[in-house]
């Protein structure tokens, strides 16, 4: 019997150890961000884009939103368009029931809408 691992054994453990997500999304590095998803990558690549032509003033990732004392809802993204309006937005695959309830809330307290892309 084996009392030591080799670094390359070690590695294979970790990765085999690695879940999947619940809902199958990927988790998806981009410029040092980690996304929950692909999807999320490729949009904030999408705003990446948008902002060098100059189509948005600039956008921000993962804001946290205080609903409840121990309630938070984070969004994905906020764009700030050109216009002086922002959008809250949030990349979807599937929507928890948790994710519906915090959205109501967000909705109803900040008065804003949650777009879904």
């Amino acid at each position: 019997m084996q009392e030591h691992w080799s670094i390359e054994q070690y590695r294979e453990y970790q990765q085999k150890g690695k879940r999947k997500s619940k809902y199958g999304a990927v988790k998806t590095s981009v410029d040092g961000q980690t996304f929950d998803s692909k999807k999320e990558a490729e949009y904030y690549c999408e705003l990446k884009a948008r902002l060098q032509a100059k189509d948005i003033r600039g956008f921000c990732l993962q804001s946290t939103f205080i609903l409840a004392p121990g309630l938070k809802y984070k969004a994905d993204f906020i764009v700030f368009n050109n216009d002086g309006t922002s959008e809250v937005i949030d990349v979807k695959g599937f929507k928890t029931k948790e994710y519906i309830t915090k959205k109501k809330v967000f909705e109803d307290k900040f008065e804003l809408k949650i777009k879904e892309e």
